[in-house]
């Protein structure tokens, strides 16, 4: 979480400009070379758990999550929190650092969350899943 902590503030640049920071969390990712205009959420949980020598799921699908490490029944501070986005049942997410709950939200650290790395509030509703690195992962 501290790696992940120190980025606060890394934001979407401007139509026409790109923040070459969003570009460094693709270059791990499926999507090596992007700019800050493709989804980034993913490729910044990648780049925070290199970070920390933790292997991540290479992908910048937000979904890609739910088969990585092991699932937990319940949110612990600092796991992976999968959302949806839209349908549940379809292709988009988020993926973020959970940090708490209450009775109506999630609450993340991640990237692009209001296009910065930031804290930001979810649906509990649209959590899929919570997951921690495996043995095999770290």
């Amino acid at each position: 979480m501290p790696i992940a902590l120190a980025e606060a503030g890394v934001r979407t640049f401007p139509v026409g400009q790109s923040n070459p920071r969003v570009t460094e969390y693709h270059a791990l990712t499926n999507i090596r070379g992007y700019d800050d205009k493709a989804s980034w959420c993913s490729s910044f949980v990648n780049w925070a758990l290199d970070q920390a020598g933790i292997p991540g799921t290479g992908s910048a699908l937000a979904r890609s999550w739910l088969e990585w490490g092991e699932p937990l029944e319940a949110p612990v501070p600092g796991c992976i929190a999968v959302l949806s986005r839209e349908d549940p049942g379809g292709w988009k997410g988020h993926v973020g650092f959970f940090l708490r709950a209450d009775a109506e939200y999630v609450y993340l650290w991640g990237g692009n969350q209001l296009d910065e790395v930031r804290e930001h509030f979810y649906p509990l509703a649209a959590v899929l899943a919570y997951r921690w690195p495996s043995q095999e992962s770290s």
